[in-house]
């Protein structure tokens, strides 16, 4: 029988990829990507251009269904970042520019102009934000549309037609259809799934109410789970674009970081059995998925509605396409491969390691492997006790979770003046510590708060392919402390958000009964990562440490604001 193929399509912070994907296993054929423009005008401001981005999509799907007959691509599905788009009445891109820059129509999702506004949000103590862990991020949709109105009301503001989050713009442009994801919505819009409607009493409190004006046309009013087929499919004018059918199914789209809770929650080590019968569905309530690229998503399913102080949700399993009896939460970290890069590209250091490796060695598989000469010369049973006098507390970009204060900032203790390599490798590697303990911390707040007890946590995304960085998590996940102990899998083929994007797009088209039974089906395998026992003392006490150190933020902060 002729294989059956989808596409997935994930647009990232800084790159575009597509995947052929077989519907019937999940094994992906063919992977393309393309860069896509960011501009950073002012501090805190970052902005990209959505025509520029679906340039970038349709590149990377051309390029992987080249060789394929078009009667074989049975659909396709996009996820993307938390990005805010904003377009005028007739669908053309608006400028979110202060300066009016015309291809500057996206504000991006690490955006963090609108501090005032997200202030005013909080204040309201609405009852809505209680399903944001109690405080609205400033990365979040709503604090980014009351700025445009405050401060761009002639330009913008009054002038757009439409405002969309990032997957909704592709699926729109793809299909013509203005449905919205109850994904996007729910999870940085403030929509409330439970009641199927926008808050009037919310968005009039907050200075909104306007987006709700001629049944919502700018925000949506018609919401569809990720998963279930959006429109009449590929428009021509899409289809020509991306060099498809006309009529091909577009799967509502999804979040980039909840693509790939779908693409690895229901990871094994080893392979379900192939064939093409529906395969029996995995719980997924003891399991936790850590999307850790330039920022770091952690997602927890329940059975249970469970409200978590400074993590996001609970939000109906609809979010992930999945049933209405389970409940999603979001806990995150606003930087960490970010973070990382800047460690690395400020440091003294940088530019002579760089200039002696050359442009085929990645730096940070050099920083690992001086970190084990390191420990082999100041025989050390492992690189971890490197750092017993360095700490760091990793918010440099403000907190996410669990304490939802974005005015917290990094700190780093045990500080000298040298400015040699190892220097630089010791920082490094004290930052991936604080990372994995920031993680620990998230993990320990859910169970604290009623979650199921976490037995095993997944990782993809490009920090997962750091090997250092995935062994200093599995000791810290393994080591004694706040939560129970849990193992650590990583996915051997690192495509988590690709292949979610599959999933829909096969649940979509119907190959496959649902979004559960497609994630079973097209699971990827995982290997565990085995945790180094003789850390785990050491890893307790520094994740005291850890904790003490924004207590001490707090008292100097008070200090100086008495």
């Amino acid at each position: 029988m002729a294989a059956s193929y989808v596409i997935g399509v994930d647009v990232g912070t800084g790159s575009v990829r597509a995947a052929l994907v077989d519907c019937l296993n999940g094994q992906i054929e063919r992977i393309a990507h393309a860069p896509i423009d960011t501009f950073n005008p002012a501090t805190d401001l970052f902005h990209q251009s959505s025509s520029n981005i679906w340039q970038a999509c349709s590149t990377v799907v051309k390029e992987v269904t080249g060789s394929v007959d078009k009667d074989s691509v049975k659909g396709i599905a996009f996820d993307a970042t938390c990005s805010l788009v904003v377009l005028d009445r007739q669908g053309q891109p608006l400028s979110v520019s202060p300066h009016g820059d015309p291809e500057q129509n996206v504000i991006l999702w690490l955006d963090h102009r609108a501090s005032d506004e997200v202030n005013l949000i909080n204040k309201t103590e609405h009852k809505l934000l209680s399903f944001v862990g109690g405080k609205m991020s400033v990365e979040m949709q709503l604090p980014k549309l009351l700025w445009l109105k405050n401060n761009l009301r002639e330009n913008c503001w009054d002038k757009a037609g439409y405002f969309f989050d990032l997957a909704d713009f592709l699926t729109w442009k793809a299909t013509g259809s203005n449905t919205r994801s109850i994904c996007t919505v729910t999870c940085k819009w403030a929509f409330d799934a439970v009641s199927n409607t926008w808050d009037k009493s919310f968005m009039e409190t907050i200075g909104l109410d306007d987006l709700l004006k001629e049944d919502c046309t700018k925000i949506g009013s018609a919401m569809q789970p990720p998963g279930t087929a959006c429109g009449q499919g590929l428009t021509e004018a899409a289809a020509s674009d991306l060099g498809l059918s006309v009529g091909t199914c577009v799967a509502t789209s999804i979040i980039d970081a909840h693509a790939g809770v779908l693409g690895m929650a229901s990871a094994t080590e080893s392979h379900p059995a192939g064939g093409d019968s529906v395969a029996p569905v995995l719980s997924l309530e003891s399991r936790l998925s850590l999307i850790c690229g330039t920022s770091t998503c952690l997602m927890a399913v329940s059975e249970r509605r469970v409200f978590v102080a400074g993590v996001w949700g609970p939000y109906p399993g609809s979010v992930l396409g999945l049933p209405a009896h389970t409940w999603l939460l979001e806990g995150g970290h606003s930087a960490t491969g970010k973070l990382l890069d800047h460690i690395v590209a400020t440091h003294p250091a940088t530019s002579h390691i760089r200039h002696t490796i050359g442009a085929n060695v990645h730096i940070t598989d050099y920083l690992n492997e001086l970190l084990n000469k390191l420990a082999e010369s100041r025989k050390l049973e492992s690189f971890e006790f490197l750092t017993t006098d360095l700490h760091v507390w990793p918010d440099f970009h403000g907190n996410r979770s669990p304490l939802a204060d974005p005015t917290l900032r990094g700190m780093m203790s045990g500080l000298s003046l040298s400015t040699t390599e190892e220097d630089l490798a010791l920082r490094y590697l004290a930052v991936i510590q604080s990372l994995a303990y920031s993680t620990k911390q998230i993990i320990a707040s859910m169970e604290s708060a009623g979650h199921t007890r976490i037995a095993t946590v997944l990782a993809c995304g490009g920090l997962a392919q750091n090997s250092l960085y995935v062994q200093v998590l599995a000791n810290v996940l393994s080591s004694t402390g706040a939560n129970s102990p849990c193992q650590l899998l990583v996915p051997v083929q690192q495509n988590a958000m690709l292949v979610g994007c599959a999933i829909l797009a096969a649940s979509a088209t119907r190959y496959w009964p649902s979004v559960q039974h497609a994630m079973q089906a097209m699971a990827p395998v995982a290997k565990r990562v085995e945790p180094q026992a003789n850390t785990y003392k050491y890893h307790s006490k520094k994740y005291k440490v850890f904790l003490q150190m924004v207590e001490d933020q707090k008292k100097y902060k008070s200090i100086m604001e008495s």
